[in-house]
């Protein structure tokens, strides 16, 4: 049961800014604001490591969490804290500070290349980009080429059960590099319209 570690850890974290928790890798992400930094997993705290910080999680004898992915094992960039270390929580937060700091310093260098996949778009995550590639839309040029609209609808074409016009929003925020939650009224009432 790993909910006694997570709150633990959200409790030591609270000093960061805009701390919480989703459901990650079988266990939980710990974030501050966008950035997942940790996870807790196996009733264990992983604190995440870059190329700054893993060599000294090494040498501290920490383990990185593993998991399994269609049978083969996926090693990730979360190392297991040992037990001791709750008993210091200043140390804790100390690496976990570092941990956020390497996290975010691979997600800048990361956005700044650009995103790969549709998965990586703003709004977007593997389920839509799996949903999509069964609508035929696999790259993330296909799905600029298509837009918001002929995507959403190619994906009505392909599911029975009705989608959440959240994901039109999605879709349109996706593609003009922004949180779903700002297209205007104006676009989404011209997104609605040519909708029906």
């Amino acid at each position: 049961m790993d909910k006694p570690v997570l709150k633990d850890a959200l409790k030591i974290f609270d000093c960061f800014e805009s701390v919480k928790s989703r459901s990650m890798f079988g266990g939980f992400g710990i974030f501050a604001g966008e950035t997942m930094f940790a996870l807790v997993v196996n009733d264990k705290l992983h604190l995440r490591a870059n190329a700054d910080n893993e060599e000294e999680f090494k040498k501290s004898g920490l383990e990185p969490y593993v998991y399994k992915k269609r049978g083969f094992p996926v090693v990730t960039k979360h190392y297991a804290i040992p037990d001791e270390w709750w008993n210091d929580t200043t140390k804790i937060i100390l690496q976990a500070q570092g941990s956020l700091t390497a996290a975010e310093k691979d997600k800048e260098a990361k956005s700044n290349t650009g995103p790969n996949r549709i998965k990586d778009l703003p709004n977007l995550r593997l389920a839509n980009e799996r949903m999509l590639k069964k609508a035929g839309i696999c790259t993330i040029d296909d799905l600029f080429d298509a837009g918001a609209l002929r995507a959403y609808r190619a994906l009505q074409d392909n599911h029975q059960n009705s989608l959440s016009i959240e994901l039109l929003w999605a879709l349109e925020g996706a593609i003009s590099g922004q949180h779903w939650s700002v297209i205007t009224e104006q676009r989404r009432t011209e997104l609605l319209s040519a909708l029906s």
